[in-house]
């Protein structure tokens, strides 16, 4: 195999020591929060040498890149995901052979994936200064004497130690702490914007302000203009601006996904050597989880920062950008949807006439919700059974895991052949339809639009990813007062 010979550089790759033995339940709490405070620290120091008038490429990925725009965390997870995208992509296409289901080679695809972050920060991080989109502060480096060539290489400096950083952190909550650090800084900043747009007192271009309670006083008030006679002839446009289609959104998409999340099949167990311990393999309906969505949505971020690259250099034949808004060409197609005003010919028209660009028609904006429709079910079906592969949870690393338990399914004969064709009825077939469900759900929320400008797509990671970590403390609690759990989970 051409990447043996790979495993001695990636072997020497700077890495978390992983805990020698159990880690105790307050132990792994500790390491999340501190690793949790740390990443709002760094959210919330400025790169040094940034000009206010810079361009945040990934300003309407921030949901689910888990970023902070002008700070250290400018790239978010979005080197991590792409690197996921990128190798995952790959291996399924045969191009990089491997078999995931070999412990070996898949030592040596996370070898690669963490080799590939390295080279996607630095990727990620040079089209933004050397295209002009991060500006250095030219009256800064006049201030100091230095030229403007020096400011843009601290400026890289800064934004690949926040990617690299931000790799370590995840390493560490996954080692160390509970759940995946790349979930928790989705569900930190989700919740940030979430909490902002339902208090946020500060006004808006129209001067209403931008939190959902501060605006409803001030519509109630003299000076909003809002009267019966705007509800009635304007009742889309009253609740779209009024948030309360985004309030509907954010409920209905929480309730549905805890509903979905508890969905599940269940298969019997059963000790070999103990008689009367029995327990149940669940398989969930959204088995990969929504996790899969970050990588369809991080796959358009990426088309869309090459499009825009292209653009600002005159190279249209791909689309044409307005202010960082694809207004034609391809890349409007393939851009997300990212609520109401996106779809909703009303709404669509006065945002592309404040750019100084012609309405799209009709069957442009249809196109265009079909497209995303499109990414979002089949990227979601295939890169859910990715996931599955390069986490563990294939039919035959689960037959594996509980083989090695003890555990066997009653009425059938006890080999790990046996229980991973049992597993192959239910795991490849329920993750097909969890991925393509998903999708679905993501859509829905995309159209509706939610409360702070969170985006379908991170509302709905926000809430599943919360859902799971919940699952996981209480499985971390039980392992607690039930050693012998913990062989079963591979934790010892």
């Amino acid at each position: 195999m051409a990447f043996e010979s790979l495993a001695p550089l990636l072997n020497r790759l700077p890495a978390v020591k992983r805990p020698e033995g159990h880690v105790h339940f307050k132990k792994k709490l500790g390491w999340t929060l501190g690793v949790l405070v740390l990443y709002f620290v760094l959210a919330n120091i400025p790169l040094f040498g940034l000009d206010k008038n810079s361009i945040d490429l990934f300003e309407l990925y921030r949901a689910f890149f888990a970023g902070a725009s002008g700070s250290l965390m400018v790239l978010g997870i979005g080197p991590i995901v792409t690197a996921s995208i990128v190798l995952q992509l790959l291996v399924g296409a045969n191009v990089i052979k491997m078999d995931l289901t070999d412990p070996h080679q898949q030592a040596i695809f996370q070898g690669l994936q963490k080799l590939m972050v390295f080279v996607m920060v630095i990727l990620e991080a040079l089209p933004q200064i050397l295209g002009g989109f991060m500006k250095a502060d030219a009256a800064l480096a006049g201030t100091l004497g230095v030229s403007v060539s020096f400011i843009t290489l601290l400026l890289f400096i800064q934004v690949c130690i926040g990617g690299i950083l931000i790799l370590y952190m995840d390493e560490i909550v996954s080692k160390w702490g509970i759940g995946s650090g790349v979930g928790m800084f989705i569900i930190a900043g989700v919740s940030q914007q979430i909490v902002q747009g339902i208090f946020n007192w500060k006004t808006d271009n129209t001067g209403a302000p931008i939190g959902i309670i501060p605006k409803w006083v001030w519509m109630a008030g003299p000076n909003s203009g809002i009267d019966l006679n705007y509800i009635m002839t304007s009742p889309l446009q009253f609740l779209v601006s009024a948030g309360i289609l985004a309030l509907i959104s954010t409920v209905i998409i929480y309730l549905m996904v805890v509903y979905v999340e508890s969905t599940r099949i269940e298969i019997p167990l059963a000790h070999a050597a103990v008689r009367g311990a029995r327990g149940r393999f669940p398989v969930k309906l959204i088995y990969a989880s929504v996790l899969p969505m970050i990588l369809v949505r991080a796959l358009q971020a990426n088309i869309q920062m090459v499009g825009l690259i292209l653009s600002s250099r005159g190279f249209t034949f791909l689309g044409r950008y307005e202010q960082g808004t694809p207004v034609g060409g391809l890349m409007y197609y393939l851009s997300p949807i990212n609520g109401p005003s996106d779809w909703i010919p009303s709404l669509v028209g006065p945002r592309f006439t404040s750019l100084g660009v012609a309405e799209p028609a009709i069957w442009q904006i249809i196109l265009h919700v079909f497209t995303d429709a499109f990414m979002l079910i089949f990227g979601g079906i295939i890169f859910a059974l990715f996931w599955i592969e390069t986490t563990g949870m294939g039919a035959k690393n689960v037959a594996e895991k509980i083989q090695n338990s003890g555990m066997q399914i009653p009425g059938y004969r006890r080999s790990a052949g046996t229980l991973e064709r049992v597993m192959q009825r239910y795991i490849p077939k329920v993750t097909v339809i969890g991925g393509a469900f998903i999708g679905v759900l993501t859509l829905i929320a995309s159209l509706l639009g939610t409360l702070g400008g969170a985006g379908g797509t991170g509302l709905l990671l926000t809430v599943s990813i919360m859902y799971r970590l919940y699952e996981d403390i209480a499985s971390q609690q039980m392992m607690e007062m039930h050693p012998m759990m913990r062989s079963f989970f591979g934790k010892e």
